[in-house]
């Protein structure tokens, strides 16, 4: 229980009716869960407005509202106004829970690429230097042991503040934490104190109903994170980096190839050996180090480079940012699975047309024997995209191997038809095998000597969707069945 004067002690507010000196039982913002003694706060979302519901509330036993706009209460209820509730929200959310990123190094990622992979590989670093680290991302929160799926990449302003707390209740001093510009448009991540804000590169997504209305709001979006850092670490090769940290609060460091990054990599060259594909570097600059990971293409080369630039600040050893960065591994993004020493076999998330498109370019500069591509689209989704992907890998992959991938109400059939209407506009070579089982057992037992195999579009989902419902669906599993099946053949 908490007094509703002390949740809303960092907040402009005007009190409308009511008082302010009130024990609150929860603080809510789902009118499913009101309980008796709550404060509701009601949220204006893309689909539902929490003041249409300010009256069930009551009924409910809630006792207090917390609004943007009027609405109609008992004398006996407080109601409290104030310009934004998902602000509110935020504010009253980190009081609730007693301020806990104030007792963490927050290090916030934003970016259209690399956010999760750099999470990563900084969580990596971080706990091979002994610092206890929670993760939030696009495929899960991490606290301690305990590992829970992600719905958005950065989570309602409530959870996350949870989040915070058990993350200080695991021990944990640090957490790294994807933001995305969504994230930040509704002041999810308001009032986190970061000590860093990570600015990876920025390319035209996102754009459209219910996500952002323009480019130019996406970079402002994008850059509120550094009116909220200590310090900002920015990729000074992306176009775009002056725009994003204009009118910045923090101490700014870069990062990237050009010469005048404070941080740069430099003697960039591929590494290649039978079932392994790597890239190595030099960073110089900040930190001089001599680099090898096990992620190929020059990509890797950013999300290393960001770690480093992140995890110098922790005072960590060279031998082990060395050591961690070695053994970062993010599940569905160009994991690589052994299956030959004679080939190498990869799962990547690339799901749609422009990542496709780059993991498919970065592939071909290790000069495959043949590249093979398997992958599928999902249904009730846009058309193009299947259209867009099925060129991509025409134009790209020796060999494509089109499946199924979570059909939902769609016939998977209706779905490679329209895969083959774009890989017709080139000059590619393709199978059709609708079973994605199926479909591995042929990537893999037709394996030449020399291949890159990627498996593409599932990543780390586990599940297939089909009708309405998920069915389990690893691809990890699906692999080991094979290798099983084919070894007593």
């Amino acid at each position: 229980m908490e007094k509703l004067d002390r949740l809303l002690e960092r907040l402009d507010y005007t009190l409308v009716q009511g008082k302010i000196d009130l024990d609150i039982t929860e603080l809510v913002y789902d009118s499913r869960k009101v309980t008796k003694g709550c404060l509701f706060v009601c949220i204006k979302g893309t689909v539902s407005d929490g003041h249409a519901y300010a009256k069930e509330a009551v009924k409910k036993g809630a006792a207090a509202l917390f609004v943007q706009e009027d609405v109609e209460a008992p004398k006996s209820v407080t109601v409290i106004k104030t310009r934004d509730t998902r602000y509110g929200l935020a504010l009253a959310s980190a009081a609730w829970f007693h301020y806990p990123a104030e007792k963490l190094r927050v290090i916030g990622v934003t970016g259209t690429k690399g956010k999760t992979t750099t999470a990563y590989m900084v969580k990596s670093i971080l706990e091979q230097a002994g610092y206890k680290t929670g993760l939030i991302g696009t495929i899960e929160a991490m606290i301690g042991e305990q590992a829970i799926p992600a719905n958005n990449t950065t989570p309602e302003s409530y959870i996350l503040q949870d989040y915070f707390q058990q993350m200080l209740e695991q021990g944990c001093q640090c957490c790294v934490m994807e933001v995305s510009s969504q994230g930040l448009m509704m002041h999810r991540t308001a009032g986190i104190p970061f000590e860093m804000g990570i600015f990876t590169n920025i390319e035209p997504d996102h754009i459209g109903p219910n996500e952002h209305a323009s480019f130019e709001e996406y970079l402002a979006c994008k850059g509120m994170l550094f009116r909220q850092c200590k310090t900002g670490i920015v990729n000074i090769d992306d176009a775009h980096w002056k725009q994003v940290t204009a009118g910045h609060t923090c101490r700014l460091e870069t990062f990237g190839f050009a010469p005048e990054a404070d941080l740069r990599a430099e003697n960039i060259h591929l590494v290649k050996r039978p079932g392994y594909l790597g890239v190595a570097y030099q960073a110089k600059g900040l930190v001089d180090l001599e680099v090898e990971i096990d992620v190929p293409g020059r990509f890797s080369v950013y999300n290393s480079l960001t770690a480093i630039a992140i995890c110098r600040h922790f005072k960590v050893t060279k031998e082990n940012m060395k050591q961690a960065l070695k053994a970062a591994r993010v599940k569905g993004r160009i994991e690589m699975i052994p299956v030959s020493d004679e080939f190498t076999l990869m799962i990547d998330y690339a799901h749609n047309a422009m990542s496709l498109e780059s993991l498919l370019g970065t592939l071909k500069d290790y000069e495959p024997k043949r590249l093979v591509c398997l992958f599928g689209c999902g249904g009730n989704r846009s058309r193009l995209r299947r259209y867009e992907m099925g060129e991509v890998s025409g134009r790209l992959a020796d060999l494509t191997i089109i499946t199924s991938d979570n059909p939902r109400f769609e016939e998977p059939q209706d779905i490679i038809e329209d895969i083959k209407t774009g890989i017709n506009k080139t000059e590619g070579k393709y199978v059709e095998i609708p079973d994605r089982k199926e479909a591995i057992r042929y990537a893999i037992s037709k394996g030449e000597p020399g291949d890159v195999i990627v498996l593409a579009g599932k990543g780390h989902e586990d599940y297939q969707e089909i009708k309405g419902k998920k069915y389990p669906m690893d691809e990890r599993v699906l692999i080991q069945e094979v290798l099983e099946e084919l070894a007593q053949e």
